[in-house]
Parts: structure tokens; C-alpha cells; sequence
């Protein structure tokens, strides 16, 4: 009994309603306490759901969250802690998706509200299962192993979006503790692009290669989110690094997808599975989720497809030479051995100028 004791005197300490951070060694004294008496998980899951679930203090509500997700951190994946805390979420003794938490404590509750909520149901994806851990060895090229890099894929994304959605609004984004746990948000959030960087590669590298239509239309609908969400992480980590959440150089470089390369790869897929139409056995393409694509990117169609070229308004009278101009540099080689290299020259709209792609350009055509 004293174990048990000892984890809710624990936890009561740790999450006290005051504004100092979350000390070490409150998450160090139970994972000992788990380790020598496993019975202390099962009673750390209930006195979690108590103190969580009736507290109307942030600063309580923050110090739990915090607190879980140092010790989900530290536990492996098939750890009696994990199975204990999976079972009080099923029968509902432990609710972090939905939230009911509402800040009664400060003078902007809904802003403290919002963040408690939205880490809760991060916290509520990482508890299921930690799907960013790679699984050890490289991966193969074997259907087997494709579906379950897809199906990787598919939950780092959720949860790249569920890192995203904790981004502090009004005076939460100043707050000291607020900031404490956006260093755990962010640092983790680093893990799970590094390793879903490496995944889109070798899924990009076998999507011609799908064993049927729907498959490919799968990892072309994940690459299609990655270049948007690509976008967002990259604005939402500019946020942080002007914040001062974590160092500028801990953050990873973001791989931003230009749109013409969506475009193009959408109409190769199309007219790759065209030619396959003997076999009868797969969705036309014209009906396909990827003819979306064609005149509006994005979940909400809020980016419409720009022109390839783009003239003034006043170059009505242009020829077709001066148009062909406009589209295509022609450099010629200088040197014996070489041979005139063709670039297409894209209109970026970001600053009006005309780009010509470079194939040693990362993401380039």
C-alpha cells in the first residue's frame, strides 16, 4: 500500500497550481516505483483521471499532460504502463479525445482552454500506439512492407497535423510553462519528420510500382499532403523559432514540394494506369481522386492551379514565337562533349518572376 500511496502523493506534488515547471524528479521517482511494483501503473492511471478530469486550473491540467508525456517517452511500446493506460481510455475512466477540460483559473480561458485541449488529443494519438518509431532494418520493396510504410505514413501525418494544432494563441504564447511544453511538442515533432522524410523517398521511389490502382491513388493522395503540410510545419516552425521554442539549429530542414511537380506527377499516374486498362480490374482515372488535383490543391480548394506561363494583360498581340519564347530558354553547350540543355521557365506569382527548373534542384522535374 505504500507504493500506491506514494504514486498519488506523487502526482499531486508534481502538478501542483503554481508556476513553477515540472520537475525531473517527480518522473524519475515513478518510473521506479513501476519498475519495482508494476501494480503502481494501474495506480497511476487512476489517480491521473481523477486529478485531470476534475481540475478546472491549467496549470494543474498542463503539469498532467506534461507529466504523461515524459513517462510515454520513457516507457517501451508493450510496457505494463502503456497497457494499463490503454485500458482506463477504454472504458473511460481516462478521456483525453474528446476533452471536457475547461480553465476557470486565468484571465483568458478560452486561449488556455484551446492548448490544454489540443495537447490532450496529441497526447491521445501517442498513447495509442508510437507509430513515429522506425522499425528497425531498412525497408524492403515487398508489397507487405510498402502498405505498412503507407499506412506509417498516413499516421505521422495525423500527427505532424495534431503538433501543428497546439500552436499557442493570445497570452498563452508568452506564457513560461506553455513554452516549456512546446519544447517536448516541438522535439518530438522533430523525430517524426525526420523519419517520415526518409519514408515519402522510399515511397515515392516505389509508387510506379503499386500492385494495384487504389494503392497508388493511396500514396499519391499522402505525397499530395505532404507538399501542403510541408508548407504549414515549415510556417509553424518559423513561429517557434521567432518564440524561442527550442534552438534555431535543432530544427530540421523541411522539404517544401513545389506544386508543378504534384501536377506533373498526377498526370503521369493517369496515363500510366490508361495503358494498364486492358487489365479492367482497377477505377477509371478520369474518376479518380486524382483528377482533383487538375483545378484546385489543397482539402479546402483554397489554391487554385496557376498557369504554367503567365503573360501581361497588355501582350494580347504576342506571336506564338514570342509565346514559345517565354516558355523555353535554349542553352547552348559551349564545350564539345556537352549537349544543349532544355529548361522549362515557370512563372512564380510569389514575386513575379520567371524560374527555370534545374535538375539538380532537389525536388526538381
Amino acid at each position: 500500500m505504500g507504493g500506491l500511496c506514494n504514486v498519488d502523493h506523487i502526482i499531486v506534488k508534481a502538478t501542483a497550481p503554481n508556476s513553477s515547471p515540472l520537475s525531473d524528479k517527480y518522473v524519475h521517482q515513478l518510473l521506479r516505483l513501476f519498475a519495482i511494483s508494476p501494480p503502481c501503473c494501474r495506480a497511476f492511471s487512476l489517480g491521473f483521471a481523477r486529478r485531470f478530469g476534475k481540475t478546472r486550473s491549467w496549470r494543474v491540467a498542463l503539469k498532467c499532460l506534461l507529466l504523461l508525456h515524459r513517462l510515454l517517452r520513457s516507457s517501451p511500446e508493450d510496457s505494463l504502463f502503456r497497457t494499463e493506460l490503454l485500458i482506463n481510455r477504454s472504458n473511460g475512466s481516462i478521456s483525453l479525445y474528446p476533452c471536457n477540460f475547461r480553465d476557470v483559473s486565468s484571465s483568458d480561458p478560452e486561449s488556455f482552454t484551446a492548448f490544454i485541449r489540443s495537447y490532450a488529443r496529441l497526447l491521445d494519438e501517442i498513447s495509442n500506439e508510437d507509430n513515429h518509431r522506425r522499425r528497425p532494418g531498412p525497408p524492403d520493396n515487398s508489397p507487405e512492407e510498402i502498405g505498412r510504410v503507407l499506412e506509417a505514413l498516413e499516421q505521422i501525418q495525423s500527427l505532424i497535423d495534431r503538433v501543428i494544432e497546439c500552436k499557442p494563441t493570445g497570452v498563452t504564447a508568452r506564457n513560461f510553462l506553455i513554452q516549456t511544453a512546446m519544447k517536448h511538442i516541438i522535439r518530438d515533432s522533430f523525430v517524426c519528420y525526420t523519419v517520415f522524410k526518409n519514408d515519402i523517398v522510399f515511397l515515392l521511389e516505389n509508387m510506379f510500382q503499386m500492385p494495384t490502382y487504389q494503392c497508388c491513388i493511396s500514396a499519391f493522395s499522402v505525397y499530395k499532403k505532404a507538399a501542403l503540410q510541408a508548407d504549414q510545419l515549415y510556417e509553424f516552425y518559423q513561429w517557434c523559432k521567432l518564440m524561442g521554442v527550442c534552438g534555431c539549429y535543432e530544427y530540421p530542414f523541411v522539404d517544401r514540394i513545389p506544386l508543378l511537380q504534384i501536377q506533373a506527377l498526377e498526370s503521369f499516374i493517369n496515363g500510366m494506369w490508361e495503358i494498364k486498362d486492358d487489365d479492367g480490374d482497377h477505377q477509371s482515372p478520369s474518376s479518380s481522386p486524382l483528377s482533383s488535383t487538375a483545378e484546385k490543391v489543397g482539402d479546402e480548394g483554397e489554391e487554385e492551379r496557376q498557369p504554367l506561363i503567365k503573360l501581361n494583360d497588355d501582350d494580347d498581340d504576342d506571336s506564338w514565337e514570342d509565346i514559345l519564347e517565354a516558355s523555353v530558354i535554349n542553352f547552348s553547350s559551349h564545350g564539345s562533349d556537352e549537349k544543349d540543355e532544355w529548361r522549362i521557365q515557370v512563372y512564380n506569382p510569389s514575386d513575379g518572376k520567371y524560374v527555370s527548373s534545374d535538375p539538380s534542384y532537389p525536388w526538381g522535374l
